[in-house]
């Protein structure tokens, strides 16, 4: 069922990026930035676009199922792929440019099932960062609609809340969960598992709005929470942390303030 939103206020340099294809193949990984071009392009392309959504261990529970969901619910024709990154060793190892290797078997796998140019979510802020996947995109010749359109991450926030998109206007960025585990750390099944687990658990006590991350370091977990948060927030963190580390045997360090890309061994922003 395609249900319609409301008009929205996107760009006509945006909706120009969009036209330029008579055919996409949009990878919707869960975030708001795919999942709003997703929105847009359906909104405004209807048929000619299709939304391709990974579903591997490094995608937390929470965006697969939000993809899910607003794809039923919208009408959206989505195709669910394994992207097969964890076949990959150079992925598995966890090297500083682990996005690349990941992005490469995303972009492959989309390309094995479409001959339609392969649209990301990457904005204007994504290339002041260190993005290894973008190297990956620039190989396959992927797109990036908010790019052409010189869109930064808070546009995309005020285009979501255009289109009604409560959900996905107050969601906090999401990256991978492999992006929470220490560079040089190999990327397990478990690890993420353990760490989609925490995660939700603490979302579910603070908020789904409450930035966090669980990170798996060589020292052990640590819990991180951005402000604005008190000392209630900090004990509930510590407490679920000491639990779920108690119970999957796992050592817990603490809690400490959110540094983005904190699990880099070195000062280069992931997340």
């Amino acid at each position: 069922m395609n249900l319609a939103l409301p008009e929205s206020a996107a760009p006509a340099s945006l909706l120009a990026s969009l036209e330029r294809h008579r055919r996409l193949a949009i990878a919707v990984s869960g975030g708001v930035d795919s999942m709003t071009l997703a929105h847009v392009a359906w909104q405004h392309m209807g048929g000619r676009v299709t939304m391709y959504h990974a579903t591997g261990p490094a995608v937390p529970e929470a965006a697969r199922t939000r993809v899910s969901e607003h794809a039923a619910r919208h009408g959206w024709p989505l195709v669910l792929i394994d992207a097969g990154e964890q076949a990959d060793e150079r992925y598995r190892a966890n090297p500083v440019d682990r996005c690349y290797y990941c992005k490469s078997n995303l972009y492959a796998r989309i390309r094995e099932l479409s001959d339609d140019p392969i649209a990301s979510g990457t904005n204007q802020d994504d290339l002041e960062d260190f993005r290894p996947g973008l190297r990956a995109a620039a190989e396959r010749d992927v797109v990036h609609p908010y790019v052409e359109a010189q869109m930064g991450k808070e546009s995309i926030y005020r285009l979501a809340a255009s289109l009604g998109l409560d959900d996905l206007e107050r969601l906090p960025a999401q990256p991978c969960l492999a992006s929470r585990v220490e560079t040089g750390i190999a990327i397990a099944p478990a690890d993420l598992a353990f760490i989609d687990a925490v995660e939700r658990r603490l979302a579910a006590s603070l908020g789904s709005e409450a930035v966090l991350r669980c990170r798996v370091t060589g020292a052990g977990v640590v819990i991180e929470l951005a402000p604005p948060h008190d000392t209630t927030a900090v004990a509930i963190a510590s407490a679920l942390g000491a639990e779920l580390c108690r119970g999957a045997e796992r050592q817990f360090i603490g809690v400490r303030r959110y540094v983005r890309g904190a699990a880099f061994l070195r000062e280069l922003s992931n997340d």
